[in-house]
């Protein structure tokens, strides 16, 4: 088969999904600002542009922890039922006006407490506001489904209370789980109470790792915890010397536990020194199952469009490469199964077959 390369207004158009993308890092810029005055909070800049701008040159600093730290002007917004509505419902419009028609979006409840609202009612802002773009979407001709998924955030101590928010939300949008924040020092496994308690209540989660640690933190996310996907997982290479993969790679690989990696993201966060170095490629090439994901749409200053446009012009990728990722992604979703096929078979394949 001839490899078919496609430029930028293709991609576009082009069915997409995405499983790792923070609700909390993907804000409007012009949002932002004027949040931020209703609630008061002080802005780098009030102009939209310029802060769009300094949101990226503040993330770009190789460093996992700082990157992190960019998101307390977008927390300081999210504190309200108001807000978190808002953003929620054009986070749906924004994935739907890139395409992508099947999106995943997690944040972590606790840090969206501040202003008085309990964990619960955080939920349930956020999903009201996803039923709104959904509907609005639909509306539009331009359906996307959206799931939820909560975060623990792995250095404090609610953790088990987020993941006892997961089971309670599950038939209400909420689709599974996930522990975020700084990895290093702060092992998987010590929140196993909380992934075994999602296990018995039958709730996939995902897991952070292998991004700002190694092996150790793959191995413990996938062996002792059970994830049944890997958030970013980029240093799975360092299991693989000369294309002969070690035990967990060969696991990972093997079990088609899914690789949730976030090319730009992993640039900034200095996991990664250039899109056409990135492991996403050789990986691909070897048989895992990878997909590609913004991860923080403000933050890294990008979309589905973008990332999928850096792979095509800088790693040599083509559309036979990106309808891998997209079904990939599809394939390890964590709605049910004839949810999947359904938009496999009835939306992604028709949408590459028109440029195919």
């Amino acid at each position: 088969m001839t490899a078919t390369r496609v430029d930028a207004d293709v991609i576009r158009r082009l069915p997409k999904a995405v499983l790792h993308d923070h609700l909390d890092g993907g804000l409007r810029p012009a949002t932002l600002v004027e949040l931020a005055a209703e609630v008061g909070h002080t802005l780098p800049t009030t102009d939209p542009d310029e802060l769009a701008a300094w949101y990226v040159e503040a993330a770009d600093s190789g460093d996992l922890v700082r990157y992190i730290a960019t998101f307390e002007h977008t927390l300081a917004v999210l504190q309200t039922r108001e807000g978190l509505r808002r953003v929620a419902e054009e986070y749906v419009l924004d994935l739907a006006a890139d395409g992508v028609v099947y999106g995943e979006v997690r944040y972590a409840p606790e840090l969206n407490v501040r202003g008085g609202l309990g964990m619960g009612e955080v939920v349930e802002s956020v999903q009201e506001g996803l039923a709104a773009g959904m509907a609005k979407a639909a509306a539009a001709g331009t359906p996307v489904r959206v799931g939820t998924l909560l975060c623990g955030m792995r250095m404090f101590d609610r953790v088990g209370e987020a993941a006892a928010l997961a089971v309670a939300y599950r038939d209400a949008g909420v689709v599974g789980f996930d522990i975020a924040g700084a990895e290093d020092g702060f092992p998987p496994a010590d929140h196993l109470a909380a992934f075994e308690h999602l296990r018995r209540e039958s709730v996939p989660f995902t897991i952070h790792a292998g991004e700002a640690h190694g092996l150790p933190s793959i191995h413990q996310a996938i062996q002792v915890c059970g994830a049944q996907r890997i958030g970013h997982g980029v240093r799975i290479t360092e299991d693989i010397v000369d294309g002969k993969l070690g035990r967990l790679a060969s696991w990972v690989r093997d079990r088609r536990i899914a690789l949730e990696m976030c090319p730009t993201s992993n640039l900034q966060t200095g996991c990664a020194t250039s899109i056409a170095e990135h492991p996403i490629t050789a990986l691909k090439e070897l048989g895992f199952r990878v997909t590609l994901n913004t991860d923080n749409r403000l933050v890294s200053g990008t979309t589905m469009t973008r990332e999928m446009s850096l792979l095509v012009d800088e790693a040599g990728w083509t559309a036979e490469d990106l309808r891998t990722v997209t079904v990939n992604a599809l394939k390890s979703a964590f709605v049910p199964f004839d949810e999947r096929t359904a938009l496999i078979e009835d939306v992604v394949l028709p949408g590459y077959a028109s440029v195919l």
